[in-house]
């Protein structure tokens, strides 16, 4: 493992454009869904499937089916329920499916970055791909790509994503030898957080990285099989779940059945903020209930850091079940302080200057009658920028509120990911600024405290987190926390989200040096 020597100064990396209150939160990555069902309608079970999975990504969905001849892909920008209507599904026959929601890591938000990616091998079969995570040596697989001819980079509206890269890479492989074969040689090549779903006429495939950052999982059907990037998506979809699919696993699922195979040796490194904000509360990972670790990170944050309060209330709706923890722990009352507006979500009609002076007010609303004349027990799952909360304690201050104690269900955010989060870069990580480079812990979270406004201010520390999972602390990633790095990073100008368009745009003269190739994009969904 490696600890990034990451500065806190580079604000190329990873950076944001916070465009709208949603900026300042972790962005989720991506999620993907798959199905093998002779006789059933696969593409509507997608449908659903990615309906489940759609706080996962908002940006752009799509699915792929294959009726044994061909495979047709429909994809779009916007939430699920926007790209898909009725006639579109209807007009989608066939017994495999893959689908995706996207949430863009590499790659700008276009339609071109949309998925599932789409290829046809030179043998005339096609294939579709979608991918949740992030790749770290992309500028190594684009010029890969581009030795291989497999590139026009003058070419107007080209993919700039890691995905797009497996695509082609896999469709390139896969003219000589089966698509099980030629997936088996390239995934081991691949460097970072992925789990694949993707299909042929007539196969579904699943892949892992072999460290399993990402979560994913096998369910079976009456009459088929699904894979799916969280256990909640098999609930709706009718599926029970059979298994965690293994990292370093690739599944074949044909009229066969599902083979197994492993193209890598295991070395399980799961993302420990799945179980604090991005996954589902009603999934389950690695074998724990995900309600269940943010209820018990309640209780240990309690413990850690008591308030004196008269209610705790919680940050709908991911700081919910952290506070009814907290409660628990505490024995200071549970109360539904703050309103949340479950129809505000990502948009993509800019919002007007005076609307976006009320921030948080378009999301959250204030019960003034349930906290006025309170001490009050804030529950959050985390502090990114900590715009957010500040906005949310003026409020409530606003409001009546006599003491706000904020409590907070994960570590302070220190470290940028690289393997399928859009946090903010270094730089704009408020634990990063409070209380100056060199400033101890103390001095740190006291800075945060002024800056956000709270009377007390408590984070879980990293061992009480990692207890509350129930896993090994050796089998999962806490680099956004710890800065311990389980997977190598290239240098600085080979990743970023927008590593890709900088090739291509290095590359326009076709003169560029290697250096200048692996200057600036890395865009992932």
């Amino acid at each position: 493992m490696t600890r990034a020597d990451l500065s806190v100064n580079s604000p190329n990396l990873l950076a944001s454009n916070p465009s709208d209150e949603d900026e300042n939160e972790p962005r989720e990555e991506c999620g993907v869904f798959g199905v093998w069902a002779p006789g059933e309608d696969v593409a509507k079970l997608t449908y659903y499937g990615l309906y489940a999975l759609q706080h996962r990504g908002q940006e752009a969905a799509g699915i792929a089916v294959a009726d044994g001849s061909q495979v047709l892909v429909f994809k779009d920008l916007g939430l699920v329920s926007q790209v898909f209507d009725e006639q579109t599904l209807a007009a989608m026959p066939g017994h495999v499916a893959v689908g995706h929601c996207r949430y863009s890591t590499t790659g700008s938000t276009t339609w071109e970055n949309a998925q599932p990616i789409f290829r046809t091998t030179t043998a005339g079969t096609g294939i579709a791909l979608g991918h949740n995570g992030n790749l770290v040596n992309t500028a190594e697989l684009a010029s890969r790509t581009r030795a291989a001819g497999l590139v026009n980079d003058k070419r107007p509206n080209a993919a700039t994503s890691d995905s797009d890269l497996i695509g082609g890479l896999l469709a390139h492989a896969a003219g000589d030898s089966t698509i099980e074969q030629a997936a088996m040689e390239l995934l081991p090549t691949l460097e970072g957080a992925f789990c694949l779903t993707f299909m042929d006429e007539h196969t579904l495939y699943a892949a892992r990285d072999p460290h399993g950052i990402r979560p994913l999982c096998l369910g079976r059907l009456d009459r088929g099989w699904v894979v799916a990037s969280e256990t909640a998506a098999l609930d709706i979809v009718g599926a029970s779940f059979v298994r965690d699919i293994e990292p370093g696993e690739l599944l074949a699922i044909d009229a066969d059945g599902v083979r197994s195979s492993r193209f890598a040796n295991p070395t399980p490194k799961g993302c420990v903020f799945e179980y604090v904000y991005l996954a589902r509360p009603d999934s389950v990972i690695g074998g724990r209930s995900v309600h269940s670790t943010r209820v018990e990170i309640g209780r240990l944050l309690a413990s850690e850091h008591p308030a004196e309060g008269d209610l705790v209330i919680p940050v709908p709706e991911s700081g919910t079940p952290a506070a009814v923890g907290y409660a628990q722990g505490s024995g200071i009352p549970y109360g539904q302080g703050l309103m949340k507006n479950a129809y505000v979500g990502r948009t993509f009609i800019q919002p007007s200057q005076t609307i976006r002076q009320l921030g948080i007010r378009l999301k959250l609303n204030p019960l003034k009658e349930v906290i006025r004349g309170k001490r009050l027990v804030v529950v959050d799952d985390s502090i990114v920028r900590g715009n957010t909360q500040r906005a949310l304690i003026r409020m409530l201050r606003e409001a009546g509120a006599l003491e706000i104690h904020v409590r907070i269900a994960s570590p302070p955010v220190k470290w940028p990911c690289f393997y399928g989060i859009d946090f903010a870069s270094p730089a704009e990580l408020i634990a990063n600024g409070a209380g100056g480079q060199d400033a101890t812990f103390e001095e740190m979270l006291d800075g945060v405290r002024r800056s956000i406004g709270a009377d007390t201010l408590g984070y879980i520390s990293t061992e009480g987190m990692i207890a509350a999972t129930e896993q090994p602390a050796s089998r999962l990633c806490a680099a956004c926390f710890d800065g311990t790095y389980p997977i190598a990073l290239p240098k600085e100008t080979s990743i970023g989200k927008n590593v890709l368009e900088g090739m291509l745009e290095s590359t326009a003269g076709s003169t560029a040096t290697r250096d200048n190739d692996n200057a600036s994009a890395l865009s992932r969904p």
